[in-house]
């Protein structure tokens, strides 16, 4: 026989279990959409980033391949039409509701194992916390999905570099980048080059984005109680966490590219100190920050598109 109290504590774990799995459906449908708002809008921005990350270093008295960001825009759109700003896009857009999906779901997890009580808000500090664990899960996913991207958006600025370009390879799409690395790069340990540096942009990068996007809610709401902020506002806030993001992790994110571009039989770098080190002493500081500025432009309005619709469909979905 079952007694009234087992009975009451059944009773409590089905309706309990019930709302778990409904926030993590909420999750998972708010960061895939977000995740797709948020590359529409940002890939043409990281296009160009990569392109002005991945150029040679220019022989004495020669100039760079790039001039510029608006440099970069003029010579993809003359060599390869506006086609040419989307270009890798097929590698994020297949994985981007998993990519999305994942970091919102553990960030969701982690702020669960984090409240309270439920229905409490978080503070900033807690956020900070929920983010750097959502950053541990996605680096996996994001490694391979961003050596194929930025082999794809690479090659032609690589490609016209000279005999010492690092990758003199022609890749039709996402998936021949797939098979190459697979077939001549060491197999499944060659679409995970890169993972270090993956995991050092990834983890600060979104415990600095979550807490910034959180304490400028807090701030512009008054409170911990953000839940009447208006489209405009949720704008602002993910604008600036996204600016955020970069605004820790950037030079982590020229290594990572560096690297992953890097050629495989003759590769240029050891690891990724090595890369730092040889950056900083052929190029300076400013060799840490190539492409700043078109990462800068697309962080404010593709962070902030994505924000806005995961906080729309989370909100729509109750």
């Amino acid at each position: 026989m079952v007694n009234d109290s087992e009975l009451m504590s059944v009773l409590v774990i089905i309706p309990d279990t019930k709302n778990h799995m409904g926030d993590v459906a909420k999750d998972l449908a708010s960061g895939t959409l977000g995740g797709a708002a948020q590359l529409i809008v940002g890939h043409p921005f990281d296009t160009i980033k990569v392109k002005l990350q991945s150029q040679p270093a220019p022989l004495p008295g020669q100039p760079p391949k790039y001039a510029g960001a608006i440099d970069a825009v003029k010579q993809t759109l003359a060599a390869e039409g506006p086609r040419g700003l989307y270009k890798g896009m097929g590698a994020p857009l297949a994985t981007v509701a998993a990519f999305n999906a994942l970091l919102f779901t553990v960030r969701g997890q982690m702020e669960a194992l984090l409240r309270s009580e439920p229905g409490v808000s978080l503070t900033v500090n807690q956020q900070v916390v929920a983010g750097a664990g959502a950053g541990v899960a996605v680096s996996f996913l994001a490694c391979p999905t961003e050596l194929i991207k930025c082999r794809l958006q690479a090659q032609s600025a690589l490609a016209t570099a000279g005999p010492g370009a690092a990758v003199a390879v022609k890749y039709a799409g996402p998936m021949d980048v797939a098979r190459h690395v697979l077939r001549s790069e060491g197999g499944m340990r060659g679409l995970f080059k890169g993972l270090v540096p993956t995991l050092s942009r990834e983890v600060p990068g979104n415990a600095a984005m979550f807490g910034v996007y959180e304490a400028v809610k807090q701030y512009m709401a008054g409170g911990r109680d953000t839940s009447g902020l208006g489209m405009g506002s949720l704008l602002v806030a993910g604008g600036i966490g996204g600016a955020a993001f970069w605004a820790s992790v950037y030079p982590t994110d020229v290594v990572k590219s560096v690297i992953q571009v890097d050629d495989y039989k003759n590769p240029k770098y050891k690891g990724s100190i090595d890369a730092f080190t040889k950056i900083l002493s052929s190029e300076g500081v400013k060799g840490l920050y190539k492409g700043f500025g078109p990462a800068m432009a697309r962080s404010v309005p593709a962070n902030a598109a994505c924000f806005l619709v995961v906080e729309i469909t989370k909100a729509s979905l109750g």
